[in-house]
């Protein structure tokens, strides 16, 4: 009895074994969050740029936020990607509080995300920028 069972055993270990390559397939497709895929379609045909420590005024206005991922500013054929150090509290539906130290948006410059629902009266999480990842459109 002991070795019927012993020899279902490394049956089913070499069955494992045979199929763990798809299933380590289907798991890295997985592992691509919601907001991991927005960003790639966003900077779909676009090239990374030297990282940057600041924006100026001009250059922060408009803001994207990609839930869990990155907050992705707009500056005519540039856009610049901020992965921030707790992006696990970015939410499109909330309203950013940009606390800079002086005139430009700049590395290490806090924002605070307020609920949307509550009029942004209530304070949330306080996040701390990264740098500045510009990407452009190429050349056709």
């Amino acid at each position: 009895m002991k070795k019927l069972i012993r020899n279902w055993v490394v049956m089913g270990a070499m069955s494992a074994m045979a199929v763990s390559p798809a299933i380590a397939e289907d798991q890295a497709e997985q592992e691509i969050s919601p907001g991991e895929a927005e960003l790639a379609e966003l900077l779909e045909g676009r090239v990374a740029g030297e990282p940057v420590r600041c924006l100026r005024e001009s250059q922060h206005r408009g803001v994207r936020i990609i839930d869990d991922t990155a907050m992705v500013f707009r500056r005519g054929r540039t856009v610049y990607v901020n992965r921030t150090n707790t992006p696990q509290f970015l939410d499109e539906f909330d309203l950013p509080v940009f606390r800079k130290f002086g005139t430009a948006l700049c590395e290490r410059d806090q924002v605070e995300m307020r609920n949307r629902l509550a009029n942004g009266s209530f304070p949330g999480p306080i996040i701390l920028l990264g740098e500045f990842v510009p990407y452009t459109k190429e050349e056709s």
